[in-house]
């Protein structure tokens, strides 16, 4: 679980921001007005903190989520052959 402690905004708004700065190339002015544009007054500072603070805990979450894979193609031709 990712702590949202001390932050004013909602843990939704929180991971919504720093999820799509992650995912799109937008700058922070770029993310500030797409949040305005959501009804969320932020500023592009403290879209900075939160990408900073809160992206090594998604990652982790992430990478903790992530299935293993499977063998290699190139493992599977051979054995197969």
């Amino acid at each position: 679980m990712i702590s949202m402690k001390g932050c004013h905004f909602p843990k939704d708004v929180v991971l919504y921001a720093v999820y799509f700065y992650l995912r799109y190339t937008v700058s922070y002015r770029d993310l500030e007005e797409i949040m305005a544009e959501r009804g969320v007054q932020v500023d592009h500072a403290a879209l900075n903190s939160w990408v900073v603070k809160f992206s090594p805990m998604v990652a982790a979450r992430a990478q903790s989520k992530k299935r293993p894979t499977q063998k290699s193609w190139k493992m599977d031709e051979t054995l197969s052959n």
